[in-house]
């Protein structure tokens, strides 16, 4: 799992709601997709589309069929989204890594209650603000830091997201 791609994503989904893109791309890996899948289903991004160089066609987004994947192609393969904007000021205003390539932060479920309720847990920094997120890789996936504790799972807190 790198670390410094994600965080590289993380810059660039900051950067690009910043500029009011509407749509932006990512390159394609299976951590990105799961991190971005569990930020669509948060409600910070609108939609998550596999494609190539070329952005999918915005009109029929549903019956798109991205061209199947080659060992020529796999390097090309980008994750296009689609960013969501409220009152036009943008939904995903702040994203950052918790966890640094250089040091990993591990959590179990006591420590992610008490970040929840706003405490803070060593160097993690409690929930504070409405509709923050904070995601967690767990070995069932990556999932939002209050269905952890739901689940009484631990994992490795990846990004915070407001």
């Amino acid at each position: 799992m790198s670390l410094v791609n994600l965080s590289h994503v993380c810059s660039h989904l900051q950067n690009a709601s910043k500029a009011r893109l509407g749509l932006t791309s990512v390159p394609s890996s299976n951590m990105h997709l799961s991190v971005l899948l569990a930020l669509q289903s948060a409600g910070f991004l609108s939609s998550v589309t596999r494609g190539g160089l070329q952005p999918p066609p915005l009109d029929n987004l549903s019956a798109y069929i991205p061209e199947p994947v080659t060992q020529e192609n796999i390097s090309t393969r980008r994750l296009w989204l689609g960013m969501k904007y409220w009152d036009n000021q943008p939904v995903l205003s702040e994203m950052k890594m918790v966890s640094k390539p250089t040091k990993r932060i591990w959590m179990g479920s006591e420590g992610m209650g008490r970040v929840i309720r706003g405490k803070g847990e060593g160097e993690v920094k409690g929930i504070t603000r409405p509709g923050e997120c904070v995601f967690v890789s767990t070995d069932k996936g990556v999932l939002e830091i209050r269905e952890c504790v739901e689940r009484k799972i631990g994992g490795m807190l990846l990004c915070r997201v407001v």
